[in-house]
């Protein structure tokens, strides 16, 4: 008599397989979305943070030291977003607005947030969002101001 042969036979192999792409399939999509929102903080971040300085700025100039195309504090890098700073609605350095877009590079394009000296925050581009502007910082499908 020989001994019993020990192993997977081709089925068990089959469904197996099967089993981890349909695991996959369910995931990936949830763990791109993750990665996303998380990237999302450095703009929200940086803007509040900017906002800030700003804001100590004019306590210590009466102004914001804004031009059509910058402002008295340096605006920050980040490695998702780009940032700029420019004149507010006012036109004049005493009004800023401060924007954060996302960098195609890095996976980010369609997104972009403001923020001005009113402390108005805003989301005027967000991929798959609808009814935009929204007057609120929206950080993942769905969200509602």
């Amino acid at each position: 008599m020989r001994g019993g042969q020990a192993g997977f036979t081709l089925i068990e192999l089959m469904i197996t397989v099967a089993i981890v792409a349909i695991i996959a399939s369910v995931a990936y999509p949830q763990y791109t979305d993750y990665v996303r929102r998380s990237r999302l903080v450095e703009a929200t971040g940086l803007l509040s943070t900017t906002r800030v300085r700003l804001e100590q700025y004019y306590q210590d100039n009466r102004n914001y030291g804004s031009t059509a195309a910058a402002c008295g504090v340096a605006v920050p890098s980040g490695d998702y977003f780009t940032f700029a700073c420019t004149w507010g609605g006012g036109g004049t350095s005493q009004s800023f607005l401060l924007t954060a877009t996302g960098k195609a590079s890095a996976g980010m394009s369609g997104y972009t947030y403001t923020v001005d000296h009113n402390n108005l925050q805003q989301t005027t581009a967000f991929d798959g969002a609808a009814g935009l502007p929204a007057n609120c910082w929206l950080r993942r499908k769905g969200d509602t101001c």
